[in-house]
């Protein structure tokens, strides 16, 4: 018993130091459990591994029962918590504004450029947001604030106490729920009038383009190359505008890929993925607190733009936020006629 729960700390332990998440630490233990009762199983009675590890495999039996019949209710309970939200959540609403939403979005709706047009534009929209992280956060609270009206999100994460320095919308309290249903508590919280819709998976090939088809926007704030380029891939195929950004330690960039009105896809600029080595992880590199909610913000920014129609979006344009000394760029990009993705397509819509 000594030996085995010796093990268990000790994985436990290099789990919290590689900063898995907590899925993956509760796989490490079930995976030493079954190896003990595998032993067990294997070894003839009195033999002194069987004996160094409990005995009698009856014991393992009951603890790994223990641990499925807790991550049943868990898994209930979510699934229950995910219902009542739902059915609490606003699915259908009246053609005209309330009182209360047009006090609530006045400072829109007297803005020119966006007007109450505008307004309504935001609230029949759909918009995806990829990623419930340091980007998502800011993200998903200025859309639900704004009155976006259907908003999405995809995470199969679940809240850790190391994301709470840069990820506003989840709480303290929310630590080990995941991520889509602690930033969809606060998105309902924050406004009732919007739908929210959370999907606790992670963006896969053979559910993209099915998913994507029901927005009519797409916001990327993931932090890996290879959803990235799914991201990418697959509002190409479908003709859906993509705002994507990323960050690392004091630098953000962000930009508007949408090949359909001239613009360049997210392929076109960046073609390859750089060496892990040059674009370490936020977990590796560290980033400052506040960063994620400049760059988040912008999105927000960018997607209320595309929404209405307002201003001049970053389309062809990347722009570079550098905190650390204030500055902030931008560069011109272009469609690549050999682009593997869009083949050049936003060259055919300039044209």
């Amino acid at each position: 018993m000594i030996m085995v729960g010796a093990m268990a700390a000790t994985l436990w332990g290099i789990g919290i130091a590689m900063k898995a998440p907590y899925h993956a630490r509760w796989t490490m233990l079930a995976i030493l459990l079954v190896g003990v009762m595998m032993l067990h199983v294997v070894l003839p009675a009195g033999h002194p591994l069987r004996e160094a590890t409990g005995g009698d495999a009856r014991l393992w039996a009951l603890f790994i029962a223990f641990g499925f019949i807790v991550w049943g209710y868990r898994r209930f309970l979510g699934g229950l918590r995910a219902r009542i939200a739902e059915k609490e959540t606003p699915v259908a609403r009246p053609g005209t504004f309330s009182d209360t939403e047009l006090e609530r979005y006045a400072r829109h709706i007297i803005l020119r450029e966006v007007g109450g047009p505008g307004q309504k534009a935001m609230r029949d929209a759909r918009v995806l947001v990829v990623g419930a992280g340091g980007l998502g956060a800011p993200v998903l609270e200025y859309l639900a604030a704004a009155g976006v009206g259907t908003i999405g999100v995809i995470d199969d994460d679940v809240v850790e106490n190391a994301n709470l320095q840069r990820q506003v919308i989840h709480l303290d309290r929310n630590i080990g729920m995941p991520k889509v249903h602690s930033a969809a508590e606060a998105m309902r919280a924050q406004n009732p009038f919007v739908t929210v819709r959370p999907y606790q998976r992670r963006l896969d090939e053979d559910i993209a383009a099915d998913l994507f088809a029901d927005y009519d926007l797409i916001l990327d704030g993931t932090d890996n190359f290879d959803t990235r380029y799914l991201v990418n891939r697959t509002a190409v195929a479908l003709g859906k505008p993509l705002i994507a950004a990323a960050l690392t330690q004091w630098e953000g960039q962000i930009s508007l890929y949408d090949p359909a009105h001239g613009t360049p896809c997210y392929e076109c600029v960046f073609p390859t993925a750089p060496d892990a080595a040059l674009v370490p992880s936020c977990a590796e590199a560290g980033v400052i607190g506040p960063l994620p909610g400049v760059i988040g913000a912008m999105m927000a920014v960018e997607a209320l733009k595309v929404i209405t129609g307002a201003g001049d979006g970053l389309g062809g344009r990347l722009l570079i936020y550098d905190a650390l000394y204030a500055q902030s760029r931008t560069i011109a990009v272009k469609p690549r006629a050999d682009c593997a993705v869009c083949g050049g397509r936003g060259l055919q819509a300039k044209g």
